[in-house]
């Protein structure tokens, strides 16, 4: 083996994906890497331990660490580096299916049924995208539960602190609800793509919206959010193939 060339294929990858049968957020390349990296790590461990290092394959350093990437003109970068990702099977599909629509649905009904009689909500349409995550890619960190409730509540606060702020201004305000809110969750580690329409809902939502002020990161932001993740635990960990969260914090 120590004479020989070791490398992982995108083929290799992909078969190893198929046979998992779900979804991984990750593309060939970023998981060759972690691979490599596992391997180097492994062989340091042996080596340490006082095993031979030649008991390892050759690994070969990453492509682009040598700087071979740090000339490459604009249009060179448009070039795809990996494949796109297999296509997940039926019953993945039906059990993403399946949560985001009594996910979707048990929202939609409390809000019709206990909230709206009371001049609230507990529906809002970043929500959407929230069902795709937490029900279609549930392995991702954006998914987790950390990042689905801290997301939509830090850039609901953001979202209504920029429109009592700069909301004379509309166009000021959404676009400081967004990027601050962005930058609130890059901060705390909670990024969830939908929480910045969750912030930018706060500024263009109307006047209904604007009346809840500070209530809005509570309900109907943090309470839908909660009845997102209470029907992911659910669903998301019936089928033997499928667990959710990956971590809570």
């Amino acid at each position: 083996m120590e004479n020989q060339e070791f490398n992982i294929t995108d083929e290799d990858l992909r078969s190893a994906l198929k046979e998992l049968k779900t979804y991984v957020d990750v593309t060939d390349e970023d998981l060759r890497e972690i691979y490599r990296l596992a391997l180097k790590h492994a062989c340091e461990r042996l080596a340490a331990s006082g095993l031979p290092c030649e008991s390892c394959p050759r690994l070969d350093p990453r492509p682009g660490d040598a700087g071979t990437k740090a000339g490459l003109k604009p249009a060179a970068k448009l070039k795809p580096v990996a494949q796109s990702p297999p296509r997940v099977g039926l019953l993945e599909i039906f059990w993403s299916w399946l949560g985001a629509a009594i996910g979707i649905g048990l929202c939609a009904w409390l809000s019709s049924q206990f909230f709206e009689p009371r001049d609230l909500s507990l529906f809002i349409g970043s929500f959407g995208a929230s069902a795709v995550l937490v029900y279609a890619a549930i392995k991702s960190p954006l998914a987790q539960p950390r990042n689905l409730i801290g997301g939509h509540v830090i850039s609901a606060f953001v979202g209504v602190a920029a429109w009592q702020l700069l909301g004379g201004t509309t166009w000021l305000a959404a676009a400081a609800a967004v990027s601050l809110a962005i930058v609130a969750m890059l901060a705390t580690g909670t990024v969830h793509p939908p929480g910045g329409a969750t912030a930018l809902i706060a500024v263009i939502g109307g006047q209904q919206v604007h009346n809840l002020g500070w209530l809005y990161p509570f309900v109907p932001v943090g309470a839908g959010a909660l009845v997102l993740l209470a029907v992911a635990v659910v669903v998301n960990n019936i089928p033997a193939g499928r667990n959710y969260p990956e971590y809570w914090l």
